[in-house]
C-alpha cells in the first residue's frame, strides 16, 4: 500500500517536471522581454514621427421604411371577421349554416337532374339541386356529380377583399 502511494507521488512529480520542461523548451524561439528602455524609446520615436491624424467622419445611415404597396408588418395575417353574416329570418334553412358545417349524405340522379341529400348541424336533412343557394355567404351549387357536390361562394380574404371560394362536399365511401 505504501509502495503504491510512493509510485503515484513519483509519477505526479515526473509529469510536473515534464510539463515544465516542455514549456521552457517550446519557448526558445520567442524572444525574452525587451529591455524597458529600448521599448520606451521606440514608442517615443513613433509618436514624434507620426503627425496627429484626424479621424475620418462617419456618416450615419438612416433607413426609411416606405410602405407604399406593402402591408403593415405589425398587422396580423389572420383577420377576424367583424361583420359575421347574420342568420336571415325568411331564408331557407340551408342558408343559415356555413358550407363547411354541412354534410353530404346521398346523391340521386335522373336523366336530366341530379339531387343531393345534405344534413345540417341541427340534424335536419334536405334535398338540394344544381343552382340552389346554400350557406351563410350565398354559395351556389355549381355541379352535382356521382361522388361530390361543388359549391361556389364569395367570401372576404385576410385583406378584406372579396374572393371566390370553392367547396367540394364529397360523398363518404363505405370504407371511410
Amino acid at each position: 500500500m505504501i509502495a503504491r502511494t510512493y509510485r503515484i507521488v513519483a509519477l505526479t512529480a515526473a509529469a510536473a517536471l515534464l510539463g515544465t520542461l516542455m514549456c521552457t523548451v517550446g519557448c526558445k524561439d520567442k524572444p525574452k522581454t525587451p529591455a524597458p528602455a529600448v521599448a520606451s524609446q521606440a514608442v517615443q520615436a513613433s509618436a514624434v514621427q507620426a503627425p496627429v491624424s484626424e479621424e475620418p467622419k462617419v456618416e450615419k445611415e438612416v433607413y426609411v421604411y416606405d410602405q407604399k404597396g406593402r402591408r403593415d408588418p405589425f398587422m396580423s395575417l389572420i383577420v377576424e371577421l367583424k361583420d359575421k353574416p347574420k342568420i336571415k329570418k325568411k331564408a331557407n334553412p340551408v342558408e343559415n349554416f356555413d358550407v363547411d358545417e354541412i354534410k353530404l349524405i346521398a346523391i340521386a340522379w335522373e336523366k336530366n337532374n341530379n339531387y343531393a341529400m345534405i344534413t345540417l348541424p341541427d340534424g335536419k336533412s334536405y334535398t338540394v339541386k344544381k343552382g340552389m343557394t346554400l350557406g351563410l355567404h350565398g354559395g351556389r351549387i355549381e355541379e352535382i356529380t356521382q361522388h361530390s357536390v361543388k359549391i361556389t361562394e364569395q367570401v372576404k380574404n385576410y385583406k378584406g377583399q372579396m374572393t371566390t371560394k370553392e367547396t367540394i362536399l364529397k360523398l363518404r365511401q363505405e370504407g371511410e
